[in-house]
C-alpha cells in the first residue's frame, strides 16, 4: 500500500491540475472565437506572403527622362548606363517645362539633362564635365536612392573616361593608381530582401498576438461576467491569469512553427543557421513577457472595443520604434533609452541573430536576460493590478 503524499505535495499537485484545466479552457475558448482564430491563422500564414511581396527597400523601376543637348556617342553611352531593374526609361523631352510638368504629375522620378559640349569637355580633360539631375523627392526614400545610384553611375563613367584619356596620352592603364572595392556580404550574401521582410513580419506578428490574445481573453471574461465566477471559485488571481499566458504561449509557438516550417523555409528559403530549439525557447519567453503587457493593459479596460484602441496605442509605437522600420541609431538618444524597455527591441537581436547569423546563447545572453526580466516585471505588475482591481 502506497504511503499518503505529504500535504504540501497534495496542494501543489492540486494547483498544477487547476492550472492545466484552466489552460485547456482558454485554448477551447480561443478555438470557439472565430474572429481571433481567423486573425491567428492569417497572421502566421497569409501575412507572410503579403510581407514578402511588399515593396522592397532598394530602387526598382525608377522612371527617368532624358534631355540630351549634346547628342554624341559619349552622351548616349552615359544614358545607357541607367539600366533595369533600377531604372526604366520614360522617353526624351525637348523643353525643361515638359520635364518639370511630368515630374509634377508623377509620371517620372527624375530628369537627366546633358549639356551641349559634354563630349568635347570630356575629351579635352581640362575642366570637369557636368550634367544636371533633377529628382522628385516627394517620396524621400525613392528620391534618395535614385540620386545615390545616379551619382555612382556618373562617378564610374567619369573614372573610365579619365583612364581612357590617360591611355591616349601614353600612360599604361595597368600602372595607373586606383582604388578597387571588393565587397563581401555576410549572412545574406545575395541581399535577398524577402529574408529580412518575412522574419521581420514573423517577429511583428508574434508581438501583436502575444499582447492582443491574452488581453482579449481577460476582457472577454469581464464582458460575460465569468470573471466574478472564477474569483469566487477556489482559484487565486495567479491561477486565473497564468493559464491565459500559458495558452497564448502555446498558440504563439504553434503559429511560429507553422510560419517558419510552412512558409519561410520551403517557400523563401529563409535559413536557420542557429539552433531552432533556442529560437523557439526564447520565443516562449518573449511570449510570456508580452502576455504580461497584454494582461496589464486589459486591467484598464472592460470592453473589447477598448482593448482594440488600447492595443493601437501600445503596439504601434513598440513596433515602429523597435528597429524594424528604421535603425535605432537614427533615433534621438532619449528615445533609444526608452525603447530599451521594450521586449521587442531585444527579441529582434535574438531572432536575426539565431536565424541569420547563427548566434548562440553566449552571444545573446544579455538580450535573453533582459527579456526575462521585463517579462517578470510586466506579469507581476499585471497580476498586482488585477488583484487590486478584482481581488
Amino acid at each position: 500500500m502506497r504511503p499518503p503524499e505529504p500535504p504540501h505535495l497534495l496542494g501543489l499537485s492540486r494547483r498544477l491540475r487547476q492550472i492545466r484545466v484552466m489552460t485547456g479552457k482558454e485554448l477551447r475558448q480561443l478555438v470557439r472565437d472565430r474572429a481571433l482564430l481567423i486573425f491567428i491563422v492569417y497572421s502566421f500564414t497569409l501575412h507572410m506572403f503579403v510581407a514578402a511581396g511588399s515593396e522592397a527597400s532598394d530602387l526598382r523601376d525608377a522612371r527617368f527622362l532624358v534631355r540630351d543637348l549634346d547628342r554624341t556617342p559619349a552622351s548616349r553611352e552615359l544614358v545607357s548606363r541607367f539600366l533595369p531593374p533600377h531604372y526604366r526609361p520614360a522617353g526624351e523631352v525637348a523643353h525643361p517645362g515638359e520635364a518639370l510638368d511630368r515630374l509634377d504629375r508623377g509620371t517620372a522620378v527624375m530628369l537627366l539633362e546633358i549639356p551641349e559640349g559634354f563630349s568635347r569637355t570630356i575629351d579635352e580633360g581640362v575642366e570637369p564635365a557636368t550634367v544636371q539631375l533633377l529628382v522628385d523627392t516627394s517620396s524621400a526614400n525613392t528620391g534618395y536612392l535614385a540620386s545615390a545610384y545616379s551619382a555612382r553611375i556618373a562617378a564610374r563613367y567619369g573614372a573610365e573616361r579619365a583612364q581612357e584619356n590617360l591611355a591616349r596620352a601614353g600612360a599604361v592603364r595597368e600602372q595607373l593608381p586606383g582604388i578597387e572595392s571588393r565587397d563581401r556580404v555576410w549572412f545574406n550574401a545575395t541581399l535577398d530582401e524577402k529574408w529580412f521582410s518575412t522574419i521581420s513580419e514573423l517577429l511583428t506578428m508574434i508581438t501583436v498576438s502575444c499582447i492582443l490574445l491574452p488581453a482579449a481573453a481577460l476582457v472577454r471574461e469581464k464582458e460575460r461576467g465569468t470573471i466574478e465566477q472564477l474569483l469566487v471559485s477556489p482559484l487565486t488571481p495567479f491561477q486565473v491569469m497564468f493559464p491565459k499566458v500559458l495558452a497564448m504561449i502555446v498558440v504563439t509557438l504553434f503559429g511560429s512553427a507553422v510560419a517558419y516550417f510552412g512558409i519561410l523555409l520551403p517557400v523563401y528559403g529563409v535559413p536557420a543557421r542557429g539552433s531552432l530549439l533556442l529560437f523557439f525557447g526564447v520565443t516562449a519567453l518573449y511570449a510570456f513577457a508580452n502576455a504580461g503587457l497584454g494582461l496589464l493593459a486589459a486591467t484598464f479596460t472592460r470592453r473589447t472595443a477598448q482593448v482594440g484602441m488600447l492595443m493601437l496605442l501600445t503596439v504601434m509605437p513598440i513596433i515602429m520604434l523597435s528597429g524594424i522600420r528604421a535603425p535605432l541609431e537614427s533615433m534621438p538618444g532619449w528615445l533609444q533609452a526608452a525603447i530599451w524597455f521594450s521586449p521587442l527591441r531585444h527579441f529582434l537581436e535574438v531572432g536575426y541573430g539565431i536565424l541569420l547569423r547563427g548566434a548562440g546563447v553566449a552571444e545573446l545572453s544579455d538580450s535573453i536576460a533582459v527579456i526575462a526580466a521585463l517579462g517578470a516585471v510586466l506579469f507581476t505588475a499585471g497580476l498586482l493590478r488585477f488583484r487590486r482591481q478584482l481581488g
